[in-house]
């Protein structure tokens, strides 16, 4: 039970009013012991280097803190907003606000547990309680599974098997009810001070994409379950179809949470959403028990690979300007609104790693900076799998044809009509391989190849031969 003094509750990735176990065990023990509750958010980015949120995050951050501090005005609750680090700013605002306990909810990332602890040691100095809460961003604690062998999982099938054995996950919690704010206010930290946004507009995309927080995942949630939830299983591999969720950012800024989503589909035949879900328990499971993965590769022979480097090759890969629509339609996509389609960022990062046999860790950190759902153990997972060094991974010998890839999966173009105008007025099949097309196609459509739009930079053949040997290379036993 707390002490005398108001609740500080620290919010980190969990920001919504919904399903969240630390602000929810707040208000019960202030409710019954007539305390101040008190929501605060601590800007710290040193403490999380050199995985800081990137751009696109921190543009997210901005207006999702913005939506919240809405929500608990609308409680009659403020949210407090400071800077770090975080140990000095909750003792800073305890002693001001008279609080004696800090809740919170825990986070996966390796560097996020080293601070709790640091922040737990500080709080006993001090004489504080503290309470941490492990199952608010993730159906299940990862730190509290293994495999038979006492070990982390490092194949999908049998986690998911797993699950399925497991007891469902709690049902989701109710957010607080209005309730009187503690009678002393520290001083706060205005929102657009934390210096959050760009300072050269670039996030007009993003805001006529995207509406953070708890509200705008709520809305999202309820249109896609109304519009594509049922035919999830068969669309989700289209770009150019409203197909998939887009609640990815939401559920990595904690604006719904996982709970939610998965009671809510009970009794649906939502199996293929519901594995994805379980996908991205998959990711944070994996970050637990291998958090050295972020940068290295989870099969240490990888670690011998012969990437190459070509700065050249990585910044037209970056700017969507490989010759390859599909892939570049993608990479113009993540920049003007944080996002890429699922089966697009794995063409994309295959062209990346087989193609031009740049190393996944420089995609891991483009993407990590311009995607708004970047998200530590899902971008590790992703990259890893890729590559084909990481779990459950994908032959490194698969090589993606983005050609046939673009064929299969955006069959009319209108994925890449819409990303590559240069390109519009191409007719399928032309418009997947441009540097195929007839010269007369490619007149009547107003594309100069080498001049509106690139030759491709490296031949698929050329490519996927490349890659293939240096994976040989690396199964070749050592003289």
């Amino acid at each position: 039970m707390p002490g005398s003094g108001p609740i500080l509750v620290w919010l980190r990735r969990d920001l919504r009013l919904a399903d969240n176990p630390a602000l929810f065990a707040a208000a019960q023990n202030a409710a019954g012991g007539q305390l101040g509750l008190l929501p605060i958010y601590i800007w710290a980015p040193e403490e999380e280097d050199p995985w800081a949120p990137g751009a696109a995050s921190r543009w997210w951050l901005h207006h999702s803190l913005i939506a919240l501090a809405g929500e608990f005005g609308g409680i009659g609750i403020p949210l407090a907003v400071s800077r770090g680090p975080s140990l000095p700013a909750l003792l800073s605002l305890a002693a001001k606000s008279g609080a004696t306990s800090v809740y919170w909810n825990s986070l996966p990332e390796p560097l996020a547990q080293r601070r709790d602890e640091a922040v737990v040691a500080g709080l006993a100095a001090h004489g504080m309680e503290w309470r941490s809460f492990p199952q608010a961003n993730y159906l299940h604690d990862p730190a509290a599974e293994t495999n038979a062998q006492g070990s982390g999982y490092q194949v999908f099938t049998p986690f998911y098997k797993h699950r399925l054995r497991a007891l469902p996950p709690p049902a989701p919690l109710p957010a607080p009810k209005p309730r009187i704010a503690p009678a002393i206010q520290p001083p706060t930290t205005a929102i657009s001070d934390l210096g959050l946004l760009p300072a050269i507009p670039w996030d007009k995309g993003l805001a006529s994409t995207w509406h953070p927080g708890e509200a705008g995942a709520m809305a999202r949630w309820r249109s896609f379950k109304r519009k594509a939830l049922a035919s999830y299983g068969t669309r989700r591999d289209f770009p150019a179809q409203a197909g998939i969720s887009g609640l990815s950012p939401h559920l990595h800024f904690g604006e719904i949470g996982p709970r939610t989503l998965w009671h809510a589909v009970a009794g649906l035949a939502a199996e293929p959403w519901q594995r994805q879900l379980e996908w991205r328990e998959f990711a944070f499971h994996l970050l637990h028990h291998f958090p050295q993965t972020p940068r290295q590769p989870l099969r240490a022979a990888f670690a011998a690979f012969p990437w190459r480097k070509d700065k050249a090759s990585l910044l037209a890969w970056q700017k969507g300007r490989t010759g390859y629509p599909l892939v570049d339609a993608g990479m113009r996509e993540l920049w003007a609104t944080g996002f890429m389609h699922n089966r697009v960022r794995m063409v994309a990062g295959s062209f990346l790693v087989k193609h031009l046999l740049l190393p996944w860790q420089a995609g891991a950190r483009w993407f990590w900076d311009t995607l708004v759902d970047a998200d530590l153990a899902n971008n590790t997972l992703g990259w890893q799998w890729i590559a084909g060094c990481g779990a459950d991974a994908a032959p490194y010998f698969r090589v993606f044809n983005p050609v046939l890839q673009s064929k299969k999966f955006d069959p009319q173009g209108e994925y890449i009509r819409h990303w590559i105008p240069e390109l519009s007025a191409l007719p399928a099949p032309w418009i997947h391989e441009p540097a195929s097309a007839p010269p007369l196609e490619l007149a009547l459509a107003g594309v100069e190849l080498g001049v509106n739009y690139p030759h491709p930079i490296i031949g698929h053949e050329v490519g996927r031969s490349r890659a293939l040997a240096a994976w040989r290379s690396l199964q070749a036993p050592a003289d």
